[in-house]
């Protein structure tokens, strides 16, 4: 089978409305609102960009958006840090692009490169080490962002640099996890059921979410991207609700297992530690949410060699910026009196608009 009839296959139509059809008949039974919480920004744009949202508008059904936007969650002192890298002497500074374009205290990563400074956006991790290699009397700073879906690239950026002997390269690691994030959330929230994120799901597995089904006894199902996906992943959260049952379901069996991909798990464990604290945007401190460097890796971290540079507090977020509550699940953008007016994906006031899988963002694209 060609790949593109794979994927049509999980767009086709008819499967669309009759899944819908069925959720609609099925829902019912459901109480009002019945609050489902996809936790990935993906999910969110799949929503909006196949107009689910409107297919299942005579539905108990609400959908709510989650934590799981890397960008998105990023505080404004992780920023003003990156950004006070940028401007050390003889160093060039590489990370996502979405990422240059979230506000700091005073300005963005974008608006620091515009007045001059070497900052660079990269498709891969180690790019950044062949930026190093090109660039032997430079500092290169990578900051490092994302879950655990990108967390094992950023691992393999440092044992290759290691075994290369590089000793220009730094990172400044940012890299978040799904579980204590969506914790947080869910006990200040009436969430239902949830999404799982797919993608986070095929390196970690699915057994992360069992701590989040015996704490909270909700339908958890992971689900993939495409139409035909989610709507199979709600309607079988739509069955669990039905019959009283909360288990942890796979939906995107094709990519994703109970253990997950144990080499990408062991680059984490060999790399990497859990940090004691961290704080997001909008959620505040989490405890063990976050990946740091192990210590003897300490010359690569960017938080340890340049320490003296980095702020110690950031400012305030923007007023009557809901990005936080939407990250919570208690919002939405259209709840927000900035979307599309003083914010929009141009000249954004909140991370939810700037990156590419921001809640905001999607309702910009798909509904503006």
């Amino acid at each position: 089978m060609k790949m593109a009839d794979l994927i049509d296959s999980f767009r086709d139509k008819h499967t669309i409305l009759a899944l819908v059809s069925q959720i609609k008949k099925e829902s019912i039974g459901l109480k009002t609102p019945f609050k489902i919480m996809e936790v990935c920004g993906g999910h969110t744009h799949a929503l909006m960009r196949y107009d689910l949202l409107n297919l299942l508008q005579d539905t108990p059904l609400d959908f709510v958006h989650g934590p799981g936007c890397p960008v998105c969650v990023m505080p404004k002192l992780r920023i003003d840090e990156a950004i006070a890298l940028a401007q050390m002497p003889n160093t060039i500074l590489i990370t996502l692009a979405d990422l240059m374009r979230v506000p700091g205290s005073k300005g963005s990563l974008q608006s620091l490169r515009a007045q001059g400074a070497d900052v660079r956006f990269a498709y891969a991790p180690l790019q950044a080490l062949e930026v190093a290699i090109q660039n032997p009397d430079k500092k290169v700073v990578f900051v490092a962002i994302g879950f655990e879906t990108t967390t094992p690239m950023t691992a393999s950026l440092l044992l290759q640099a290691k075994e290369k002997g590089i000793k220009n390269l730094f990172i400044h690691n940012n890299h978040v996890l799904v579980p204590p994030s969506v914790q947080a959330v869910l006990k200040n929230s009436k969430i239902d059921a949830l999404i799982a994120p797919s993608h986070v799901s095929v390196i970690t597995g699915a057994k992360i979410y069992r701590p989040l089904l015996d704490l909270f006894k909700i339908p958890i199902v992971v689900a993939g991207f495409e139409p035909v996906d989610m709507l199979d992943g709600i309607l079988r959260i739509v069955r669990q609700a039905l019959k009283k049952q909360t288990l942890l379901e796979i939906q995107y069996s094709r990519a994703v297992s109970f253990e997950g991909n144990l080499k990408a798990q062991s680059l984490i464990a060999e790399t990497m530690q859990v940090r004691e604290n961290f704080e997001w945007r909008g959620l505040g401190e989490i405890p063990f949410s976050a990946m740091q460097m192990r210590p003897e890796f300490a010359d690569f971290d960017a938080e340890t060699v340049f320490a003296e540079f980095l702020p110690k507090a950031s400012a305030l977020e923007p007023k009557n910026c809901l990005c936080g509550e939407i990250l919570k699940g208690l919002a939405k953008p259209l709840d927000c009196t900035l979307f599309n007016k003083a914010c929009t994906p141009s000249h954004p006031v909140g991370a939810c608009m700037v990156s590419a899988e921001g809640a905001c963002a999607a309702y910009y694209k798909y509904l503006s």
